[in-house]
């Protein structure tokens, strides 16, 4: 299958292979010795995120020792100590065991949340909100497993909130010069992981140009190399690096960390000779589904009866943890943002009402979680009517249809507002996809691949597509893989981020 020869493959492959991996002119002796140098550094640097990942994990020691003993000096050290003391002085000695207890959980707690894992070394924002979720855990486990049993001298609250602070600002001051020392060195080269793909189709295309987005840039694309089967699906846009049958040297070469294999279509033995392959070189081996064209963030093997399946998994809001968290935050900001948006509301409702008397608020029916629909509620930023001889369509720019004032709301998203009540209500939520009328929907089920997935969760005031400027007349299949995103990567964290970026996000969507 992969015409392996009996002599080195770094050293028969011949001018032929020379000539594939750019070293035309050279002696085979030549390509032998630089083939083995790039051997050697890549192993070396295969192990280079590994030393790193312990200096990490030794550094953070260190600084929440001493975010820790700060914490200790704060409160027994300076005025804090006046502060509901009874017992005498504490000394240092009284606390060292809270000390070594507290380090050693955020420790054990941090890596339980995969901070310490070789692919978020560039990721300083992943590990920072990684970071902050672990010490927020940490702060309130530590307490109440102090307070609980009852250890002498009891643990002081003002201790543990003023350490919980310092180490929060500690670490993330640390990973933050962490970071730029990686950044700005050549370090940063070798982290990056090396891709090459087998085949090429439109999934390998759209991941290649999301390695290239990625403001981390964690992966570095070398290239790709025919199937063994088929022609190329598409026109690759990065380098051919040779045939199937020349993979062997292409990876040694090249030092390829991971293979990507795209065409689906290669017989069972030979996609088990190439994870073999990729065994053997140690090197990752991946599949991209081409015919999983779903929800794929959940798609995991898993083992029924012995046997491995390949299947889509629950996703985060299918958790009902994660269910009750999100209708928690829903009914506080709900209740909130209706009263804050109640003069807004009077004002708007003023000038519509002056601009075109009639209703201020207009209902209109939407699609809702599982399909269910409801009335949602809006400040009417068209003239009465305004469907009534065109059906019903999206707003474009400058629709004739739209009131004055009404081209200011929906830039501002002022005519959003009544829509808290609809959160209330359990009709929607603050963040999700944008609820759409059935009489759309009707169509787009059929002509977008995966749009009813959306359905999956509540619909949201605001939403991942939203604040990435995909709404109105735009494309509806990136909003639709912007909606799955948040789908798939849902957290509290994601959606307060959204919320945000909702209030600094200024809407020309029409």
């Amino acid at each position: 299958m992969f015409s392996p020869k009996k002599e080195s493959c770094l050293g028969a492959a011949g001018a032929g292979i020379a000539s594939t991996l750019g070293f035309d002119g050279n002696t085979g002796s030549d390509i032998l010795l630089s083939a083995s140098e790039d051997l050697k550094s890549a192993r070396h640097n295969r192990s280079l995120p590994e030393r790193l990942l312990i200096t990490s994990l030794l550094c953070d020691s260190v600084v929440i020792v001493y975010a820790l003993i700060a914490g200790y000096w704060l409160r027994f050290c300076t005025k804090l100590a006046k502060w509901g003391i009874n017992d005498g002085v504490i000394r240092p000695g009284d606390y060292a065991g809270y000390i070594a207890f507290g380090a050693v959980s955020l420790i054990f707690m941090m890596a339980y949340l995969q901070v310490y894992d070789r692919r978020k070394l560039l990721r300083l924002r992943s590990v920072a909100m990684q970071i902050i979720k672990a010490c927020m855990l940490w702060f309130i486990g530590f307490l109440s497993f102090s307070l609980m049993f009852k250890f002498q001298p009891p643990i002081s609250r003002i201790f543990v909130t003023l350490s919980a602070f310092n180490v929060i600002v500690g670490l993330l001051t640390w990973r933050w010069m962490f970071h730029r020392f990686l950044q700005k060195s050549a370090i940063a080269k070798n982290l990056r992981q090396r891709i090459l793909f087998v085949g090429w189709n439109e999934e390998s295309d759209r991941l290649t140009k999301g390695f290239a987005a990625d403001w981390a840039h964690p992966c570095d694309v070398l290239g790709c190399v025919t199937s063994s089967r088929a022609r190329f699906q598409r026109k690759p846009n990065v380098r051919v690096l040779g045939a199937y049958q020349d993979i062997v040297d292409i990876i040694r070469r090249h030092a390829v960390d991971i293979v990507f294999l795209t065409d689906v279509n290669c017989v069972k033995g030979e996609i088990v000779g190439l994870a073999n392959l990729c065994e053997k070189e140690m090197v990752q081996f991946k599949v991209i589904p081409s015919y999983f064209q779903i929800l794929v963030s959940g798609l995991q093997l898993e083992t029924v009866g012995g046997i491995p399946v390949l299947g889509v998994s629950q996703l985060p809001l299918d958790l009902i943890v994660n269910i009750v968290v999100k209708r928690t935050v829903d009914i506080i900001g709900g209740f909130i943002g209706l009263i804050f948006s109640l003069p807004l509301i009077a004002v708007f409702g003023a000038m519509v009402y002056l601009e075109s008397p009639g209703p201020i608020f207009y209902r209109q029916r939407r699609m809702g979680r599982n399909g269910e629909p409801f009335d949602i509620i809006k400040i009417r930023s068209m003239r009465l009517n305004a469907e009534q001889e065109t059906g019903a369509r999206w707003c474009v720019k400058d629709d004739p249809r739209r009131l004055r004032v009404g081209a200011f709301m929906r830039e501002w998203n002022i005519d959003e507002v009544p829509q808290f009540w609809n959160v209330l209500k359990g009709d929607m939520s603050l963040v999700g996809p944008r609820p759409e009328r059935p009489e759309l929907i009707e169509n787009f089920k059929e002509e977008i691949p995966h749009y009813n997935a959306r359905h999956n969760v509540k619909p949201g005031i605001t939403g991942w597509a939203q604040v990435k400027g995909l709404r109105g007349d735009t494309d509806l299949n990136e909003r639709i893989r912007a909606d799955l995103y948040y789908l798939e990567n849902w957290s509290p964290m994601l959606d307060f981020q959204i919320m945000l970026m909702t209030f600094l996000h200024r809407d020309n969507a029409y």
